[in-house]
């Protein structure tokens, strides 16, 4: 009876990548510091400070779908070696859909959703729960998002 256990990463030690500035950490002053496993390998912050290396702080974790749907940039699909994937931010963010179906399901619910929200921005005083369309859409991502 000899082995190994995995240890937990210490709070220090726990790092994660950004596009422009590499590897950063939280910050001892953020709320999540003592946090030294995430459900999801995604972060969002609010700010990122550098003193003696680059630390972000006000940050929550984010699941795959929720990112997809709501973050910046434009979402692109494509076939690459037998998986079908989903990217973000140029490539930089990449998820492995499930199938091409749900790949194409959840690159039209980020048009619609993004339609819908323009539609709003023209139209401030419309209620997207009353409008057919609009509570199709909301309710499709509520579903999306609770289920998965």
């Amino acid at each position: 009876s000899t082995g190994a256990v995995k240890m937990q990463p210490k709070a220090e030690e726990l790092k994660f990548v950004t596009k422009n500035d590499g590897y950063v950490h939280i910050h001892p002053s953020s709320v999540n510091y003592q946090t030294r496993q995430f459900e999801s390998p995604y972060l969002v912050y609010h700010e990122k400070i550098k003193t003696s290396r680059v630390f972000i702080r006000d940050c929550s974790m984010v699941s795959v779908y929720p990112l997809v749907l709501l973050g910046g940039g434009q979402v692109h699909m494509q076939l690459q070696k037998g998986e079908f994937v989903i990217s973000l931010d140029d490539g930089w963010i990449r998820f492995v859909a499930a199938s091409h179906q749900v790949a194409e399901l959840v690159k039209e619910l980020r048009c619609e959703l993004d339609q819908l929200l323009q539609d709003k921005i023209k139209n401030p005083s419309m209620d997207l729960c009353m409008c057919p369309r609009g509570s199709r859409i909301i309710g499709m991502i509520v579903k999306l998002v609770t289920t998965q």
